[in-house]
C-alpha cells in the first residue's frame, strides 16, 4: 500500500513536469500529424488500400508512430533523473524502491494516451470514421495501452544505462521507422518479396491490422493473438532487463 502511495506521488511529480513543459507533447505530436497530413493529402490518392478513405486505413499506423515517438521522452526523463542523482537520493529515503521507476512508467502511459486522443481528434477532422462498437473501442484501447507499456519498459533500459542523452533517446528511431516497413501505410502484398516477408512477420503489422479490423468492425482473426503475444513478450523481456538495470542504479 505504501509503495502505491509513493508511486502516486512520484507519478504526480513527473506529470507536473509535463504540464509545465507542454512542448514535450507538442513535439511528440508534430511528426505523426505531419505524416498523416502528407500521406492523406499528397500520397493518399495514389495508394490503393481497398478502403474508401485512406485516413481510415492510415490512422492506426500513425498512432503507433506517435507512441514510439513519445516513449523516447521516457528514456530522456529517466536518464536525467539518473544523472542528477535523484535515484540515489530517493533510494536512501524510506520510500518503495520501485516507486520512482513506476512513476515514470505511469507518466509515459498517460502522456501517450493524451497524444493518441489528440491524433484521433485530428483524424476525425480529416474525415476518419470508425464503425466499432463500445467493445471494439475497448479492445483498441487495450492494445494501444499494452503496446505503450511494452515500449515504455523498453525505453527504461537505455534511460537507465545510457552514457549520454542522445544515447538514451536514439533507440526510439528504429521503432519510429518500423511502421514504414509494415502494413501501416500500404498493403504488404505490394512489396518486393524480401521486404514483404519481413513486413508480415514483424510486430507492427499484426498490431496495425488488428486495430484496423477492430475500428471498422471486421473479423480480426489470428492477428489479435499475434499482436498480443508480441506486446506481452516484449513487455516481459524489457521489464526483466529494465529491473536488472534499475537495481544497479544508485
Amino acid at each position: 500500500m505504501k509503495t502505491l502511495r509513493d508511486t502516486g506521488v512520484l507519478f504526480g511529480r513527473s506529470m507536473r513536469h509535463i504540464v509545465r513543459s507542454p512542448d514535450t507533447i507538442i513535439t511528440v505530436l508534430i511528426t505523426p500529424v505531419m505524416l498523416m497530413l502528407l500521406f492523406v493529402y499528397v500520397f493518399g490518392g495514389a495508394i490503393q488500400t481497398g478502403t474508401e478513405k485512406y485516413i481510415d486505413y492510415l490512422l492506426p499506423g500513425i498512432l503507433l508512430i506517435a507512441i514510439a515517438s513519445g516513449i523516447s521522452y521516457t528514456a530522456v526523463r529517466l536518464f536525467s533523473d539518473v544523472q542528477t542523482g535523484l535515484f540515489s537520493r530517493f533510494n536512501s529515503m524510506p520510500i518503495g524502491r520501485s516507486s520512482l521507476l513506476w512513476g515514470h512508467v505511469l507518466t509515459s502511459m498517460v502522456s501517450n494516451a493524451i497524444s493518441v486522443v489528440v491524433i484521433i481528434g485530428i483524424g476525425l477532422l480529416m474525415g476518419f470514421r470508425a464503425s466499432a462498437d463500445l467493445l471494439g473501442w475497448l479492445a483498441v484501447t487495450g492494445i494501444l495501452a499494452l503496446f505503450t507499456l511494452a515500449l515504455t519498459w523498453l525505453a527504461a533500459i537505455p534511460g537507465l544505462t545510457a552514457k549520454s542523452i542522445d544515447g538514451a533517446s536514439a533507440f526510439a528511431y528504429p521503432l519510429i521507422f518500423l511502421p514504414f516497413i509494415s502494413s501501416a501505410f500500404v498493403p504488404t502484398d505490394t512489396m518486393p518479396t524480401p521486404v514483404r516477408v519481413f513486413a508480415e512477420n514483424q510486430p507492427v503489422t499484426s498490431i496495425v491490422e488488428s486495430l484496423q479490423s477492430l475500428l471498422h468492425d471486421q473479423p480480426v482473426g489470428n492477428d489479435i493473438w499475434v499482436a498480443l503475444a508480441w506486446c506481452v513478450g516484449i513487455a516481459a523481456i524489457a521489464y526483466f532487463f529494465a529491473m536488472r538495470a534499475y537495481k544497479r542504479v544508485g
